[in-house]
């Protein structure tokens, strides 16, 4: 890669991992459906001027009730429910493992000997992290929630493999139309009319702002460079980046947030981000398979 794709590289990585720490702030303005359909309400702005991708709309309904709106409503929620936002950034990773439980299961491919051994490790990392419940804040429902995000996560990839070649900054817009109203409705539900009213009434800077970085840098702009450099790039060179996620978002939540991690809870974090790595990262006998995928 080039150095300035390069930067770019790290540029969407450092905005997604940031973005833990930007919901935190948020849920201080917004409860947190209202915050996710906030995001997808502005995120799905320029469907006005970009054409539907050619996906079926069944299966189109089907990966943003997954891939958006159940992932963003139960890691809104999760967070809410006082997961840490630099935890939470590690935990949603699990994302990768389970999607290849379910590809296994659904469409039959046989995970190789290292993609079983990097979920055997992130899973004990998972088991090490859940010993933890209970200090500073970290509840049972705020891992269960995540990790549920995750699964929703996983699913919507599953669903996202058989939409063919599309343009990624297209089929983001344009699935970002399917959460608001369902996130709203939820709202309404849970939180109740006035709540909602009180939160849009009251908004302070520190809530737009958050709005504003979850939609445009979060949503549109990271995904508009991920995809321009899928296409400029095999796979297997760009994807690595997406490892860097989890550990700026526990640097801006210990930063920012003041987050700290007990000893224990930070072993699992590192469990999990080594399993990752293990998974993801394109070792030299894995580059021929990641450049057919990529292509």
């Amino acid at each position: 890669m080039t150095p300035r794709h390069t930067l770019l590289a790290f540029l969407v990585a450092a905005i997604w991992g940031i973005n833990f720490t930007i919901i935190q702030i948020g849920l201080g303005s917004f409860p947190p459906l209202l915050l996710a359909a906030l995001r997808f309400m502005i995120a799905a702005i320029p469907a006005l001027f970009l054409p539907r991708p050619a996906v079926p709309w069944p299966k189109f309904v089907a990966i943003g009730t997954t891939l958006f709106l159940g992932q963003f409503a139960l890691l809104f929620t999760s967070m809410a429910f006082g997961m840490p936002a630099g935890l939470a950034s590690v935990v949603l990773q699990s994302q990768a493992f389970l999607t290849i439980l379910l590809a296994s299961i659904v469409l039959r491919e046989k995970p190789t000997p290292r993609q079983v051994a990097g979920s055997v490790i992130a899973f004990t990392g998972l088991t090490i992290i859940a010993g933890t419940i209970g200090s500073t804040g970290f509840s049972v429902t705020g891992l269960v929630l995540c990790l549920g995000a995750a699964l929703c996560w996983a699913v919507g990839n599953i669903s996202l493999r058989g939409a063919g070649k599309v343009d990624m900054l297209a089929m983001v817009v344009w699935l970002s139309l399917i959460p608001p109203l369902p996130l709203l409705g939820l709202s309404m539900l849970l939180d109740g009319p006035a709540s909602i009213g009180s939160a849009l009434s009251q908004v302070r800077l520190s809530g737009v702002s958050a709005v504003l970085y979850l939609s445009v840098l979060s949503t549109i702009l990271c995904f508009a460079i991920w995809g321009h450099l899928l296409k400029r790039y095999p796979a297997a060179t760009v994807a690595p980046f997406s490892l860097l996620v989890p550990l700026f978002g526990a640097a801006s939540a210990a930063i920012v947030l003041g987050e700290r991690f007990e000893v224990v809870r930070l072993a699992g974090m590192v469990a999990v981000l080594v399993g990752l790595v293990v998974v993801v990262a394109p070792f030299r006998s894995d580059l021929r398979f990641l450049r057919r995928a990529g292509s």
